[in-house]
């Protein structure tokens, strides 16, 4: 029972470290062609998409000064309710998908602005009208609910949603809706906003890592087994350690994509292989005969 427990302590202890990326966006071309919008204000005003960052507005967070995606206040006409969606590609979900980007308005900011992020199905019925959200009830997180003239971020600011509610791996969508209430050339809200650094990642524990990137044989091992990387990526280091999670062989400085040790040495047992790499860390068991 002892060292059961162990075990599961140093399986913990290796942790989660990388992740899997399911969509990345930087906008270098705003808004991406594999990216969709739908402006449901009413009546559209003089600019009803979203377009490309402008660095005279702000600079981009990453990348060229204008590789944001942006929308402002004329996607409708008058005073009235801004509802300007624009929607990701569709993306396979799972509990636990962490979902992240950066959004920021004008500094000083000049009028409130606000920010929902909302989840449906890869097939939801599109939102109809200005309040209408369709399919896409579930919403995972708003900048500024309170459409206060200071609640929106003036510099680059990260947010994070971290997926739940799903029964298992679910073919999804992800939208932004621009929604200002009051806004509009003529309304008391409404200004800017840019979105970027979009992504949506999963957590890998390096269990996972490790099965992803590299292969190891023989296994069980007599006396020599082989490590090799999946991508062509250079293994830096390789660690064996016993159920106690003590270090009992190691390479250091390695830089091939194929590395051997020799564990002939070694009592017959469990142990644990933990392989360093530039893309991270990734763990394995192997039995020594």
């Amino acid at each position: 029972m002892k060292k059961t427990l162990l075990s599961i302590s140093l399986i913990l202890t290796f942790g989660f470290a990388q992740a899997q990326a399911l969509l990345t966006e930087n906008f270098d071309v705003a808004p991406p062609a594999t990216w969709t919008q739908l402006n449901q204000s009413t009546p559209e005003g003089s600019n009803p998409l979203w377009f490309q960052g402008n660095s005279d507005n702000f600079p981009s967070y990453a990348g060229a000064p204008g590789s944001y995606v942006s929308v402002n206040y004329n996607s409708v006409a008058g005073n009235n309710t801004i509802s300007n969606w624009l929607f990701t590609p569709t993306v396979s979900l799972q509990n636990g998908d962490v979902i992240s980007f950066y959004t920021r308005t004008t500094s000083p900011a000049a009028f409130p602005d606000r920010l929902e992020m909302r989840i449906g199905s890869s097939t939801a019925a599109a939102p109809v009208g200005p309040t209408g959200v369709g399919g896409y009830t579930t919403l995972a997180l708003t900048v500024n609910s309170g459409l206060t003239l200071s609640g929106y971020p003036t510099d680059w600011t990260l947010f994070t949603y971290t997926v739940t509610g799903l029964t298992g791996v679910t073919a999804s969508k992800i939208a932004f809706r621009y929604f200002v209430t009051s806004g509009g050339p003529s309304g008391a809200n409404s200004d800017i906003i840019g979105i970027d650094s979009f992504s949506v990642n999963r957590p890998l524990s390096t269990q996972d890592f490790f099965s992803s990137n590299f292969s190891i044989f023989p296994n069980p091992v007599n006396d020599i087994f082989n490590i090799t990387s999946k991508n062509g990526t250079a293994i830096e280091s390789i660690q064996v350690l016993d159920i106690n999670g003590r270090i009992v062989n190691q390479i250091n400085n390695s830089s091939s994509d194929t590395v051997q040790l020799n564990v002939a040495n070694l009592n017959a047992g469990v142990y644990f292989v933990k392989v360093q790499s530039e893309l991270g860390v990734g763990t394995t068991r192997i039995i020594k005969n």
